[in-house]
């Protein structure tokens, strides 16, 4: 008998319907990206323009005094050099006039993770001029300056380079209770198999830098309010004035709606004034632009997400997220909402995904069974953080060849403990 043909009302076979499938997918693809460009475009259009308004409303006055022949009054005050110093605030441009201090931290490189660290430091000059904002197609920009005094200014840090990987570990024994009591001659850390030395040990009392990633797509509509309700709990009870955190919330394009800030309320305010969910889930870009946006901070830095883990648009992958998350020294969290028993109405490969970005960093993922458990899962975020050891490791020996190095790290003194840390980093390279 001669091989049997499937056709459909057409006259094409299942082969021609797949191919057919697969070039619609990628028409569609091709079609969020251009309009995610053209978003993007707009954004950093309207920011010129808000600075060029800006620029020309400051000088108005100087030229009509010039052309007058009349002498400016004296003014007393921040100059004008320091009032109009842009910052990064919200997503709509708000120009005003009021200075504000410039914020200083330490800042590690932020460019490629291959890049090496150098071993020396660099200090802003005292004023930047108003004419030289930072634009990014991620993350909103505008030229204002009355911002909250606790607010970063990304582009005024003194950058000082270190060789220092920060390992945090939280040790747990086998009732899976924090232990709290080691020291450093408890630890043995590995690297690539060979053991090395551990340079100190510190405790929870290292300052934290955070950002939380909230899912705002569309497939994250039901049971919103009690996500922004545990959300808001998670900062009024974690946040120390010696911590920092970011909000970023995820939608078709990452949009960072708080920068890094201590102020508890604003958090607060941002959170409880979200957008209604909408587009689509660019996860993975958002995981990489806030690995990028922590990366040149120093302590513990921390991306907490409150999604579903279902990624349906980002440009990058996986695996290439993972990297820019181990490269900038972040832990991630997630707090995987939308759970069913169901397993034919869950995304198993997102809770996969999820499960190894946290495995892989040193973090945990906490899947709350319904709106109760949501203040739950932030509550063991906030304990996990305030229980964690922070080892310090100086890889003065290694090659800088930008390889990536695995982490093992034990306690031979005692047996029986669980060991939750970061897989390992990535080598600078020369």
């Amino acid at each position: 008998m001669g091989q049997l043909a499937l056709h459909d009302s057409r006259g094409r076979t299942p082969h021609d319907c797949r191919r057919l499938t697969d070039a619609l997918n990628g028409v569609r693809r091709r079609l969020r990206r251009a309009a995610r460009r053209e978003l993007a475009r707009r954004t950093r259009l309207r920011a010129c323009l808000s600075l060029v308004l800006l620029l020309l409303l400051t000088h108005a006055p100087d030229a009509a005094l010039a052309q007058s022949g009349r002498n400016k009054p004296p003014t007393t005050g921040t100059p004008r050099g320091e009032a109009q110093r842009p910052r990064i605030v919200n997503p709509l441009p708000q120009p005003t006039a009021t200075p504000t201090a410039p914020a200083s931290t330490a800042d590690a490189d932020a460019d490629a993770p291959a890049r090496p660290p150098a071993n020396t430091a660099t200090t802003p000059p005292p004023t930047r001029p108003a004419s030289a904002p930072a634009a990014s197609s991620t993350t909103p920009v505008t030229t204002g300056a009355s911002v909250n005094p606790t607010e970063i200014d990304e582009d005024e840090v003194v950058q000082i380079h270190s060789n220092l990987v920060p390992v945090p570990a939280s040790i747990l024994d086998a009732q899976g209770r924090a232990v709290t009591d080691l020291q450093l001659k408890d630890f043995e850390l590995s690297v690539d198999g060979v053991r090395r030395e551990i340079g100190e040990l510190s405790r929870s009392e290292t300052p934290v830098t955070m950002a939380l990633l909230f899912d705002n797509s569309s497939s994250l509509r039901a049971g919103r309010e009690f996500e922004v309700k545990a959300a808001v709990h998670f900062f009024k009870t974690v946040m120390r004035p010696v911590d920092r955190a970011a909000i970023y919330s995820v939608s078709t394009v990452p949009a960072l709606v708080r920068p890094l800030t201590s102020d508890v309320n604003a958090l607060v305010r941002t959170v409880e004034h979200f957008d209604k969910p909408e587009g689509a889930t660019a996860l993975f870009d958002a995981i990489s632009v806030a690995a990028a946006y922590l990366k040149p901070q120093t302590g513990r830095k921390v991306i907490v997400i409150v999604s579903d883990g279902t990624d349906t648009i980002s440009d990058l992958d996986f695996d290439k997220t993972l990297e820019h998350a181990l490269a900038a020294d972040c832990q991630i969290y997630a707090v995987q909402t939308g759970h069913s028993d169901n397993t034919n109405l869950r995304d198993l490969a997102a809770e996969r995904r999820l499960q190894e970005f946290a495995a892989q960093t040193g973090g945990a993922v906490y899947v709350p069974r319904g709106h109760s458990d949501l203040d739950r899962a932030f509550e063991q975020i906030a304990a996990d953080l305030a229980q964690q050891y922070i080892l310090s490791y100086y890889p003065a020996e290694e090659r800088r060849d930008g390889r990536f190095r695995t982490f093992s790290l034990r306690i031979p003194t005692r047996q029986g403990l669980r060991v939750r840390t970061r897989r390992g980093y990535y080598a600078p390279k020369s």
